[in-house]
C-alpha cells in the first residue's frame, strides 16, 4: 500500500484505546463484529464494514474522524475515509492493545 493521505498527524503516537471490542456493539450487548478498527483521532474502537453494525464508518460519518487503523493482531495498515486510501507507515508505533 502507498501513502497518499493528507490527514496523517505529525505525531504518529496512537491515542489511548478506549475498549477491547466495538464500543457500539458492546453497548448493545453484541459481539458479532467481523474485524475491528481503531480511530487514530480519539481511540474509539469500531467494527468494520463487513460487520452488521459498520460502526467504524458510522463514527467517521458522525464525528468526521478520517483516519483509522486495523485493530486486528498483526495488522498495521491504515485507512483514510476522506482520501479513500489504505496504506502502511513504516516505523509507525504499533497499534496498542486494550
Amino acid at each position: 500500500m502507498t501513502n497518499g493521505c493528507s490527514h496523517i498527524p505529525e505525531d504518529l503516537a496512537p491515542p489511548t484505546v478506549t475498549a477491547d471490542g466495538c464500543e457500539d456493539c458492546l453497548a448493545a450487548g453484541n459481539r458479532d463484529w467481523v474485524h475491528l478498527r481503531f480511530c487514530q483521532i480519539c481511540g474509539r474502537v469500531g467494527c468494520c464494514d463487513n460487520s452488521p453494525g459498520r460502526h467504524a464508518t458510522a463514527h467517521f460519518n458522525s464525528d468526521g474522524h478520517a483516519l483509522l487503523r486495523s485493530f486486528e493482531p498483526g495488522e498495521e495498515w491504515w485507512w483514510c475515509y476522506v482520501d479513500e486510501i489504505g496504506f502502511e507507515i513504516p516505523g509507525a508505533p504499533p497499534t496498542p492493545s486494550y
